[in-house]
């Protein structure tokens, strides 16, 4: 019987020691929250940084609590994945520092627009920015504005694939928005779109599945409501271990929607938790009756809570074989 037909129990799986990316062994990748709290999973905690076991060093959603690109816990970064042009996914402001203010409204005073905190990652990083739909137009025109090169804006559309680094990369469909807001376009432009309550558009948002070296498949998930793809492409073609689920509900999938998308259509050996909007623990521990609770008590595969600041690995099966417990 496969690994799929054994998965009957649902589990969290919290980190109890903070360690640092050279503690994981070879051949596993390594996965680092990098929220607003330390050792918490916070209201806009989204970004997470991968790295393969060949080095390179994959940055998802950096969003509003990575704090731009002189942020100390970033280290190198060679890739940046962003799922849609929202603020709390590129980065319109961001944390000035780590635990200020609270796990459910964390202090974010620094304006990151017209470029967004993604943007000035990559320029601090030398980074390469890869997406799917027109958002590498958006990218390209605002990393040669900070001074760097646009052919740094890299795109990859449904059903292609693009390598960087031995990391390779595709998009996969999200059920969402993928507005820009006018803080983003400044200007007369900016300002008649603000009058007029409207966004501009930079096509469809975007999943992403990343294969790293040692054979792990990733599923990330964007912002997203439940897909057909889920199935046909992320399961059955991709065949993803590793998934990463926006549970927040009303602007996503919510708990129990994310529960049966990991459940009955992606099927993966894992999930980390995203995108809750919620403090969703205390101490290091999930609180209960959040939505994060109602996510970890559904599904039916091992549930990773993404503590800012801890450091998971997982092998090719998608097993989380360090930091979790």
């Amino acid at each position: 019987m496969s690994l799929r037909s054994h998965r009957c129990c649902a589990f969290v799986l919290i980190c109890c020691v903070l360690s640092t990316p050279g503690m994981a062994a070879d051949g596993v990748v390594k996965v680092t929250p990098l929220g607003s709290h330390d050792g918490e999973f916070c209201r806009y905690d989204r970004a997470l940084l991968f790295e393969d076991p060949n080095g390179t060093r994959v940055l998802y959603d950096a969003g509003r609590t990575v704090a731009g690109g002189t942020d100390p816990r970033l280290g190198a970064v060679d890739i940046i994945l962003v799922s849609h042009l929202h603020g709390d996914h590129v980065g319109d402001r961001h944390i000035a520092a780590v635990n200020a203010g609270e796990c459910g409204q964390p202090q974010m005073p620094v304006a990151a627009t017209p470029g967004s905190n993604s943007v000035a990652i990559a320029l601090a990083k030398k980074a390469k920015i890869v997406t799917g739909s027109e958002m590498p137009k958006f990218f390209a025109t605002r990393l040669a504005a900070g001074g760097g090169d646009e052919k740094d804006a890299k795109l990859v559309r449904f059903g292609g694939t693009l390598t960087i680094a031995g990391v390779t990369i595709t998009t996969v469909p999200a059920a969402h928005s993928n507005g820009i807001a006018p803080n983003f376009i400044g200007g007369t432009l900016g300002d008649m779109l603000q009058a007029a309550g409207i966004t501009a558009y930079a096509g469809p948002p975007t999943g992403y599945v990343v294969s790293f070296s040692n054979g792990l498949v990733v599923y990330l998930s964007g912002d997203t409501g439940i897909t057909a793809e889920q199935r046909s492409v992320v399961h059955d073609h991709y065949a993803a271990e590793l998934a990463v689920i926006n549970i927040g509900d009303t602007f996503t999938t919510g708990p129990d929607e994310a529960a049966h998308v990991i459940n009955q259509l992606v099927q993966p050996a894992t999930v980390i938790a995203s995108h809750a909007n919620e403090a969703a623990t205390q101490q290091g521990r999930v609180i209960d009756g959040t939505r994060t609770a109602r996510f970890v008590a559904a599904a039916q595969v091992p549930v990773v809570v993404p503590l800012s600041g801890v450091t998971y690995a997982f092998d090719a099966q998608g097993r989380c074989v360090e930091g979790c417990r």
